[in-house]
């Protein structure tokens, strides 16, 4: 209800909001004379450690109707949980990114964690400030902040922090998180010297309520439950909380003092992060139709569950680089990857020693090839680790630009990846959650093809999976779930193909993403639904002569069902299950957006078919989806 108030607040003000933009436009005209000119668009430019340079962007597109949620980013292909800052079930296998070295697990945690490849750097004509604000399901806000300025043209730095409490509609749903980050950039007069550094700080908070206990309770759509609150759930004061902080460099020193056309250059690259989690509950029972329930099963301790891992690693990359105007860039490089995952002490179960940690030094030489002129780029990367603890990687792209409306590009990977830590050791108050594993290498094979025409986007890729490493329940008919490592022995084929276009007729469009994907296996190990669509049809235009843009339409979101995985908080990983399937449900969004000169107003109605299209709606097994609600928000560009 309050939602609603404050969206008839800002229909009611924004005539005279938009009328004060047009006043100030109208004297802005009269004294354009005394104005100094202005910084154009390509001087605040955006780009990321790869060099991958864009531009702040302050229009109002499709585009920026999906990317205006709490990732940042276009999340097609992601469903999310029902309260914001919660996990995701990922629908798009061929959105997973893998690194060949091992990592810390409890990837479910990690979607909104900032990863290296997520900080951007920023040079800019003038201060820029951006702001984001959205509202949540119940009792909070979504924040994100962001200043960045140039002191020189030589050196630039940013501050941002992204901030969110969000109560939930459900029992024991809160979230709450934080994510600081500050980044700058420095390079000398002539260039001969360029480094990239950023700090981030984040902890992300959320309680963990193991879902709902009676799925008939949800699915008989009883008023009385339109309350959500009043669902029972298997844990009612269970939290799990993600603790980390890093410390990157990217920096790069010309050997030559002059620049020319063959150049020798040093590349040196640091990271050193620290991350913790932490699963905490005091109450480990619940009684479903009178019987006492232990989610996770028997534990060691009657009361406080308080389950702890740090992971701290540091990573030097240091490289030689030939690069030639005319031959590409020729690169050997050498890598130092320490790592060490933590508990407080050693385990003895059964006689089986559950060690205290695992701790480890990988090294890998390697080299790399990267050609730009023209209208043709290419990439080979091939490097290998030379220490017990072994990996390799091939990675091989190329690409060709025919023109401004039409390229293609194809990829290459062969990798055998080092199994992430929390497959090989875990330690736990509860009994069946506590393993020390030796597993083999996995090995992935994948080739894409990504097409950019005038016509229609299409991908296709194709991946051949050995020694897939995986969650799943070693006793899926009833409500104690016992979740282990798994490796399999067999081979799993996976393709997909995404096609996306938007057609065009005057004021309206019709833009449509729709994704295909086959899996060929003996067993039931890598489940994805068949068919996932996204269709939006809007209808955009400029009113008050010019002043504001508006833009409205509704978006349809579609997946065939299937047996999605589900979620273990204990694990903060989702596992595979073969026995509830997901799916085959409408989610409409009607939305109205605007905007202002450099603001960005949006207003959504979130699944609005929720009231008359039955309660069958799942983010995962046991965990309901969002209902319909209305959210607000803005984004904001200052240019000073």
């Amino acid at each position: 209800m309050m939602n609603k108030k404050i969206f008839l607040y800002i229909l009611g003000f924004l005539p005279f909001f938009i009328s004060a933009q047009t006043q100030e436009r109208s004297e802005g005209k009269e004294s354009k004379e005394n104005k100094t000119p202005k910084a154009r668009n390509d001087q605040y430019r955006i780009y990321s450690i790869e060099r991958d340079t864009t531009y702040v962007d302050t229009s109002l597109t499709i585009q920026s109707d999906y990317k205006y949620n709490y990732l940042r980013k276009d999340t097609f292909g992601l469903l999310p949980f029902a309260n914001e800052g919660q996990t995701y079930t990922v629908l798009d296998f061929g959105l997973n990114q893998v690194s060949p070295y091992p990592e810390f697990g409890f990837k479910a945690k990690h979607f909104n964690f900032y990863q290296p490849s997520d900080i951007k750097y920023y040079s800019v004509a003038t201060p820029l400030t951006e702001l984001y604000f959205k509202t949540v399901m119940e009792q909070g806000q979504n924040v994100d902040a962001l200043i960045t300025l140039n002191t020189s043209e030589r050196f630039n730095f940013s501050i941002g922090y992204k901030g969110l409490r969000s109560l939930g509609k459900y029992i024991n749903q809160l979230s709450s998180a934080g994510n600081f980050k500050f980044t700058s950039s420095y390079f000398t007069k002539n260039k001969r010297y360029i480094a990239n550094f950023h700090f981030t700080g984040q902890d992300l908070l959320n309680g963990e309520n193991g879902g709902i206990t009676t799925i008939s309770d949800f699915e008989g759509e009883d008023a009385a439950f339109n309350n959500r609150a009043r669902f029972q759930v298997y844990f009612t004061d269970a939290k799990s909380f993600l603790k980390g902080k890093r410390v990157f460099i990217d920096h790069n020193f010309r050997i030559n003092k002059k620049e020319s056309d063959n150049n020798l250059i040093l590349n040196h690259q640091f990271n050193y992060e620290n991350k913790y989690y932490e699963f905490y509950q005091t109450i480990q029972s619940v009684t479903i139709n009178q019987v006492a329930v232990k989610r996770f099963g028997e534990s060691y301790r009657d009361g406080e569950i308080n389950d702890r891992v740090r992971f701290r690693k540091m990573f030097n990359h240091v490289g030689l680089s030939f690069k030639s105007k005319f031959l590409g860039n020729v690169k050997a490089f050498v890598e130092d990857y320490f790592y060490k995952q933590y508990y407080d002490a050693n385990w003895i179960i059964n006689d089986v020693i559950i060690p205290s940690k695992i701790e480890e030094r990988v090294s890998a030489i390697g080299g790399q090839y990267f050609y730009d002129k023209n209208k043709i780029k290419g990439n080979l990367l091939i490097k290998k680790a030379i220490t017990t603890q072994t990996f390799s990687e091939l990675t091989a792209n190329a690409s060709y630009k025919v023109n401004d409306k039409n390229a293609i590009e194809f990829q290459f990977q062969n990798l055998s990846k080092i199994p992430d830590n929390n497959f090989i050791l875990h330690q736990s108050s509860y009994v069946t959650y506590n393993w020390f594993n030796s597993f083999k290498n996995e090995k992935i094979n994948s080739f894409s093809v990504d097409a950019k025409t005038q016509w229609v986007n299409a991908s296709l890729k194709a991946t051949l999976l050995n020694d897939h490493l995986f969650f799943s329940d070693d006793n899926p008919n009833n409500d104690t779930i016992s979740v282990t490592p798994k490796q399999y022995n067999k081979s799993i084929n996976y393709l997909s193909i995404r096609v996306n276009k938007e057609i065009k007729y005057r004021k309206w469009a019709l833009d449509n993403t729709i994704l295909y994907q086959k899996v060929t296996q003996e067993d039931n190990v890598l489940n994805v639904p068949e068919l996932t669509t996204r269709n939006t049809l809007y209808y955009s235009n400029h009113f008050f002569k010019k002043a504001m843009q508006l833009q409205t339409g509704i978006t349809f979101n579609y997946f065939t069902s299937y047996f999605a995985d589900n979620y273990n908080p204990l694990l903060g990983e989702s596992f595979v299950q073969n026995e509830k399937k997901i799916g085959s449900f409408p989610m409409l969004d009607f939305f109205v957006n605007a905007r202002i000169r450099q603001a960005r107003i949006f207003l959504k109605a979130e699944h609005f078919n929720s009231g008359f299209t039955g309660n069958k709606f799942y983010s995962a097994p046991n965990y309901p989806y969002r209902d319909f609600m209305v959210r607000f928000g803005l984004v904001w560009d200052f240019f000073q």
